[in-house]
């Protein structure tokens, strides 16, 4: 009996012990295929974030002097999302397209227009810093990867995502306004404060085809944005709606471009000097004011309108957005 008995408890040892042997090993292969599948993503990401990067510096080095800052600002924002790097391509590649078109003309207008649209480090900083931010801040939260805007669900990542597309949608609108206002309005600018007519290329000044193109350089930003979501993001149909983004990257886009023009006519000199004939951004002996006060160059109103948009587009989307 006590023979029958160890026998029947060393069966039952054994038996436990293979079931659980036959639980670990699927866990185990399991586990192994998905290091594996895991591995091999993380390396394709990599390789296509250095084809892409590589791609760009031939392209860079051609356009900018600062092609490694530009560099390091498409690296980190690609490695994030890529709808933040199609965002940045789109405005990137839109606004040096712009600043070369009808440049004959822009040389008459502009004192400081420079051949070829070059753009040193302090305007990629300007225009970058704060979707580069944004994006770092991104992965420390949320890890690399696509994720769908929506505040009942990802309340932070939603808010960082429209953060980020504000500033760049932000930096296109502007762009856009003064390379297409100033050579395509059949009417002279108004400053924005007073709404004074002004001589082209014041700092501050508007027209109506300036703003209708701010908005569409905001809104060509946000159908980038909202593209790559469409193409990337495997779990739409259970989340809120996507489309909102093409319309606060068109809001971006306006808003931005008039905030712009609110510190450009404030807080940026703007003279007219007699002797070429042009609108100057700094004091000469030949220059007569027009607007503003000497406290900020192009570039820190730039940085400044981005700021102030990367703050204030998440609150009015979460506001307006539709709930899923």
């Amino acid at each position: 009996m006590r023979g029958e008995a160890a026998g029947r408890d060393g069966g039952g040892a054994r038996g436990r012990r293979e079931q659980v042997l036959s639980f670990l090993l699927p866990m185990s292969y399991y586990q192994e295929d998905f290091f594996r599948e895991y591995l091999k993503m993380m390396a394709n990401m990599v390789i296509l974030n250095l084809l892409i990067c590589i791609s760009l510096a031939f392209w860079i080095v051609s356009m900018t002097a600062s092609t490694y800052y530009g560099l390091v600002v498409g690296f980190i924002l690609t490695v994030a999302n890529y709808s933040f790097f199609s965002s940045l391509f789109v405005f990137f590649v839109t606004s040096s397209k712009l600043t070369k078109w009808k440049k004959d003309i822009k040389k008459q207008i502009d004192s400081e227009y420079k051949e070829g649209g070059q753009r040193n480090w302090i305007q990629v900083f300007c225009n970058g810093g704060v979707p580069t931010e944004l994006a770092l801040l991104y992965m420390i939260e949320n890890g690399p990867g696509e994720i769908p805007i929506d505040f009942s669900k990802e309340y932070t990542a939603s808010w960082m995502c429209l953060s980020l597309l504000g500033a760049l949608a932000c930096s296109a609108g502007d762009t856009w306004a003064s390379e297409i206002g100033s050579v395509m309005s059949k009417s002279k600018p108004r400053l924005i404060t007073t709404w004074e007519q002004v001589p082209v290329g014041t700092n501050g000044a508007v027209t109506l085809v300036g703003l209708i193109s701010s908005l569409l350089g905001g809104m060509t930003v946000g159908i980038a944005y909202f593209v790559t979501q469409l193409i990337f993001v495997t779990d739409l149909e259970i989340s809120a709606p996507q489309w909102p983004i093409i319309v606060f990257g068109a809001a971006a886009g306006l808003l931005g471009s008039i905030v712009d023009s609110y510190l450009g006519a404030t807080m940026q000199y703007s003279g007219f000097d007699q002797t070429i004939g042009m609108v100057v951004n700094h004091e000469t002996k030949d220059s007569k004011r027009i607007s503003g006060k000497p406290i900020l160059d192009n570039n820190a109103v730039n940085l400044f309108s981005s700021v102030i948009i990367a703050l204030v587009l998440p609150g009015t989307a979460w506001f307006f957005w539709p709930r899923g």
